[in-house]
């Protein structure tokens, strides 16, 4: 077993511990196989009545996936993408589908895998020093780890925002985005492990309980008051005429959000938009299973490791896009990221 996720249980709660703080706590494959494991057998164990997860360190719950070792475009790299993405997707849904109490404790960044790990539990408590974001477009990947699913479910476009913008957000933003249920303030987030691991909450009432006696305001959310304002902008039906309608609003918020665009992947943002669509009316497991398929075909495309090496390797910023502009990417380029893949699609049991 790898020290860098640790496992153990008191008093029927059972504890996760990401402990790979040197690296934000970044997920890998070698981390993502015993938590599956972990997670399958204590569903069906007695003793545990609920799970919580936590970061090790100050910065960082998560921070998303090991992007350096994904993008390794030799023959051990797609290997290891297959596998990494195969059993992280599992987990992701299996947390989804989780019969008892899943909590994190979300007290630093989490971004991406991080998300994935948090986002589909059945409460998610955030401190003042969390940060969340879905920064894929700007990699040239897309947002998964159950993007499909949470992020069409976010009170009206904020989902589509934070899919195609990558916007980061803080406090009381991420509760009105719905990527988290409560706030809780960093100086008590000890205090709530312990409560929960005193009570031994069996049912998300009982946890409800503990969290009332600890929970903060997290104070005022401007994500809230732009709601309108995104809701107009971001809820077109195309990229292209969400571009169209940032440039004739020509408010700062639609020129920065004009400027964050402008930087990523388009061919990242048509397919976002299109997966963002589709999530609307897909179940969780469908959902990650159209994941698997998009992942394998961004996997033998261009921009995934562009993106990657602009942004993670050589930090230029300077990715050079292909296809360049929105224009040249046809839609139906877009529809064959969804088509079937060598080999099947993601099986859960």
């Amino acid at each position: 077993m790898t020290d860098e996720i640790q496992f153990s249980v008191r008093n029927g709660v059972a504890l996760i511990l990401l402990n790979r703080p040197q690296a934000l706590n970044a997920l890998t494959h070698t981390m993502c196989v015993p938590l599956e494991r972990h997670l399958r057998d204590w569903a069906a164990d007695p003793v545990v009545k609920t799970v919580i997860i936590k970061g090790a360190g100050e910065k960082a719950f998560c921070a998303g996936g090991d992007i350096r070792k994904l993008a390794d475009r030799g023959p051990e790299g797609a290997d290891y993408r297959k596998r990494f993405w195969h059993d992280e997707y599992r987990c992701n849904t299996l947390i989804g589908e989780y019969p008892k109490p899943f909590i994190a404790l979300i007290d630093g960044i989490f971004m991406g895998g991080g998300v994935g790990l948090s986002v589909h539990g059945s409460h998610r408590i955030v401190s003042e020093h969390a940060l969340f974001a879905m920064p894929e477009t700007g990699i040239g990947l897309f947002p998964d780890v159950g993007g499909t699913y949470f992020l069409p479910r976010c009170p009206g476009e904020i989902g589509m925002y934070l899919g195609l913008t990558g916007a980061r957000l803080r406090g009381a933003d991420i509760l009105t985005a719905g990527a988290a249920t409560h706030f809780v303030r960093r100086e008590r987030m000890a205090a709530l492990e312990e409560a929960l691991v005193a009570a031994a909450p069996g049912n998300t009432a009982e946890v409800d309980a503990v969290l009332e006696k600890l929970v903060a305001d997290p104070g005022p959310s401007p994500l809230a008051e732009l709601r309108p304002k995104i809701d107009a902008l971001f809820g077109r039906d195309s990229v292209p005429a969400i571009i169209r309608a940032l440039e004739a609003d020509g408010s700062d918020f639609a020129k920065e959000q004009l400027k964050f665009l402008s930087g990523k992947s388009p061919t990242s943002m048509k397919l976002t938009f299109a997966q963002l669509r589709r999530g609307r009316s897909l179940s969780l497991r469908d959902c990650m299973k159209l994941e698997w398929r998009m992942c394998n075909h961004v996997a033998v495309g261009h921009d995934f490791y562009e993106g990657v090496r602009a942004v993670i390797i050589d930090k230029d910023h300077k990715p050079h896009w292909q296809p360049p502009t929105l224009d040249a990417v046809p839609d139906a380029d877009i529809e064959r990221y969804f088509e079937p893949v060598a080999g099947g699609d993601l099986q859960f049991d």
